[in-house]
């Protein structure tokens, strides 16, 4: 099973278990993190599951879609390692993952 290190918008560091095949969103949630909002319950259509992802797993991460990368815009705390975490699927690929959940627009 693969781990998640979940960072929060006050900075502290959690490891949290992520079954195989959910998304990074559902991880983050399903672990008690009530700061991400997911509103769309993951059907990419809000941008409140917005986070940063570990620049050493970029090379691991799907590639963005469009009605993503046009949500992402949307964000005033967007930068270059931004990705929405309903858009990534947990593989044992990404064990180890750091996420740092991005500040609220």
């Amino acid at each position: 099973m693969p781990k998640l290190i979940v960072i929060n918008r006050e900075g502290e560091e959690t490891s949290v278990d992520a079954d195989n095949g959910v998304s990074v969103m559902e991880a983050i949630r399903d672990n008690g993190f009530d700061e991400l909002l997911a509103l769309c319950g993951g059907c990419c259509s809000c941008a409140t599951c917005h986070i940063f992802i570990d620049p050493a797993f970029a090379d691991k991460m799907p590639a963005m879609s469009d009605d993503e990368n046009d949500l992402l815009d949307s964000s005033d705390h967007r930068n270059e390692t931004s990705r929405l975490s309903c858009q990534i699927t947990v593989s044992d690929d990404l064990d180890g993952l750091k996420v740092t959940i991005a500040p609220e627009d």
